[in-house]
């Protein structure tokens, strides 16, 4: 016998199935001139009721055949579709990117006229389209719009609208599919100034220790093919009867600290968003500004979370890290922090 939370899961697959199934594969919309065409269209056909004239009747004849064949070439134009988008490997608020939409006709014979693909997102109004005027059969049209994101933050795709006002613009008919895509828009980024950076070692970081080319000496070995004769330590060598290398240590720099405050106030005022985002643009700002001095950055939050990068690995881990990091409460943030 099945029990309560089967019996829901079976509902609930039944009702999905049955949305699924109720929902129109097409919508048909009237445009400007179609709403003009049924209007005449409907007052022919009661003046060729009220009068019964056979050239009335001949009229209402071709205006309906008129209707069909435009809902039968739109049908044909719209069938044998498939879209695929094309996002950039990465994007940034203030400057445009370009998202490439390409069409595919299935078709072997019949051409797709009119084609209006629309790009639809997730929780925001669809604003970017991309025409095409003719596909031909069995072949591909590309073609790309720019978009200039104004907030960071995951933008996701989630399907296309396909239209078509082809043959005569009366009637607008589309279709919707599914497809799926995520974008990463990063935060702006501002030119910084820095200052000079200061000799020697900051107080409080440790030396990493590793073999390089600096100043320092980490201890001897026995000379290989390519190392520099300059090296050479000459008493040890004598002593030992072969060639006697001086292995140095690579110079080390400690990382810039950069902290986050992500907690959000209990109360927080009116302006307290506008002002955590530009917090997140003065960081980033300052961060690739390290970056590009060669320094290595590290941004710590108020959780405790760390995230490092410096000019080998590039600044896409601290942008990307930037561009998803949410405020968090009191609570959640005293839970995360770790303890001392």
């Amino acid at each position: 016998m099945p029990t309560s939370a089967s019996f829901v899961r079976i509902l609930r697959t039944w009702f999905s199935r049955w949305r699924l199934w109720m929902r129109p594969p097409r919508r048909l919309k009237f445009t400007r001139e179609g709403k003009f065409f049924v209007g005449i269209t409907l007052g022919v056909g009661f003046a060729a009721i009220n009068t019964a004239n056979n050239l009335l009747y001949l009229l209402l004849g071709l205006l309906l055949s008129l209707i069909v064949v435009s809902g039968i070439m739109s049908e044909l134009s719209l069938q044998g579709l498939t879209v695929v988008r094309r996002l950039p490997s990465r994007s940034q608020v203030g400057r445009p990117h370009l998202v490439e939409i390409e069409v595919f006709n299935h078709k072997r014979r019949v051409p797709s006229y009119a084609i209006e693909v629309e790009d639809l997102r997730a929780r925001q109004p669809a604003d970017k389209r991309c025409f095409f005027l003719k596909i031909s059969p069995n072949s591909a049209q590309v073609a790309a719009y720019r978009r200039t994101p104004l907030r960071r933050g995951r933008d996701v795709h989630v399907g296309f609208r396909i239209a078509t006002r082809f043959p005569f613009g009366l009637f607008e008919k589309s279709r919707e599919v599914t497809a799926t895509g995520e974008l990463v828009i990063y935060p702006a980024v501002d030119p910084v100034q820095l200052p000079p950076p200061q000799m020697g070692r900051a107080p409080g970081t440790a030396h990493v220790v590793g073999r390089g080319h600096g100043e320092d000496f980490l201890g001897l070995k026995l000379m290989r093919a390519g190392d520099d004769p300059r090296d050479i330590h000459w008493r040890k060598s004598a002593a030992v009867g072969q060639p006697v290398m001086r292995e140095r240590a690579r110079e080390t720099q400690p990382d810039v600290l950069l902290n986050l405050d992500t907690v959000r106030p209990a109360e927080p005022p009116d302006d307290w968003s506008a002002g955590f985002e530009r917090r997140i643009r003065e960081i980033a700002s300052r961060a690739i500004a390290h970056l590009k001095r060669g320094d290595s950055v590290a941004i710590r939050t108020s959780s405790g979370a760390l995230t490092r990068a410096n000019r080998m690995i590039g600044a896409d881990p601290l942008l990307r890290y930037l561009a998803l990091v949410e405020p968090q409460s009191q609570n959640v943030a005293a839970v995360a922090a770790p303890t001392s």
